[in-house]
């Protein structure tokens, strides 16, 4: 493990590389997600999100580097990381032939539970996952959000301590996806790690304690969603004037921005903070400028992400 990581980390990830023939898929990516949260990695496709998953959850082999996951070393001791984590990938697991209820038996077993145990954690998983009418009707039947819901339950047969969730909302509709981040929400609260990959810039903004972005097999760029937001310029505040006798006027006393006169606005450089308001509105009120109303724009993760990752050569960008 790296010195400079807390032992308590779930998941420490040091020059992990990964390559098929002359293409790098991962290039040395270094990555700590503390216990208890949910660690988003971004990335367009083919950055190599999900065969970052796949290395740390031992379905497939890193070329170079070292990680441990759950406070296993994932090259000497894959099985124990095995028995400590669960999977939830791009596709649904579900067997659609068989049903809800069977589906859940067919992991109890997979994790060798006895027969008790196992009904016992089945029942409180479908109810918990608001499943139980739905349990013994084939899965063929379930919606796309139920079917997602009943694959997390799959995972979550065997108290897995850390779970990868892979892009895990993909073409479901807006209430099946906010159905979702609520199980994520749920399970971290239950001291459960997430560790999410999704093209869903606000599910990282809603779900992750820290966001990575992955580019060119490399990490661009890492830290909260406030950090990286801090990275890209062009925050701004637009004052609309109902005459252009009070744009003119604003223009003079604040001596910068973009003036659209037909739009009777000015649009003013700033971080939308609440000291940054207050000093402009002041000045505007001390020269006696009126202001219809204003609109604030600060950089969201769309700005970042198109941002770090046009950058030459995928250079990391520094939060701090």
């Amino acid at each position: 493990m790296n010195p400079t990581h807390p032992a308590s980390a779930a998941i420490d990830v040091t020059g992990l590389s990964k390559a098929y023939g002359d293409k790098v898929v991962l290039d040395g990516i270094d990555l700590t997600v503390p216990r208890g949260s949910v660690f988003s990695l971004l990335g367009p496709n083919g950055a190599g999100k999900t065969t970052t998953v796949q290395i740390l959850s031992t379905l497939i082999r890193a070329d170079g580097g070292a990680a441990r996951v759950a406070g296993h070393d994932l090259a000497a001791d894959p099985h124990s990381v095995r028995a400590a984590i669960g999977v939830t990938g791009q596709f649904s697991a579900v067997d659609n032939l068989i049903t809800g209820e069977e589906n859940m038996a067919l992991m109890a077993d997979l994790h060798h539970l006895d027969r008790h145990e196992g009904r016992r954690i089945i029942a409180e998983l479908l109810d918990r996952f608001d499943l139980v009418d739905a349990a013994r009707k084939p899965a063929a039947t379930y919606s796309g959000g139920m079917r997602r819901r009943l694959d997390i339950a799959m995972t979550l047969i065997g108290s897995p301590d850390v779970i990868f969730l892979d892009e895990p909302t993909t073409g479901l509709d807006p209430s099946a996806r906010h159905a979702v981040w609520q199980i994520v929400r749920d399970l971290v609260a239950g001291g459960v790690t997430v560790f999410l990959t999704t093209q869903y810039l606000e599910e990282a903004d809603q779900l992750a304690d820290r966001i990575a972005v992955l580019s060119g097999g490399r990490i661009v760029a890492e830290g909260t969603a406030e950090e990286l937001k801090r990275l890209v310029p062009g925050g701004h505040v637009r004052l609309r004037f109902l005459d252009p006798a009070q744009l003119g006027r604003a223009a003079e006393v604040l001596g910068t921005g973009v003036r659209d006169d037909e739009a009777l606005t000015l649009q003013v450089p700033g971080d939308g903070s609440v000291h940054t308001l207050r000093a402009l509105l002041d000045a505007l009120d001390n020269a006696s400028v009126e202001v219809d109303s204003l609109t604030v724009h600060t950089p969201d993760l769309d700005d970042v992400f198109f941002a770090v990752t046009d950058r030459p050569g995928h250079e990391k960008v520094q939060t701090r």
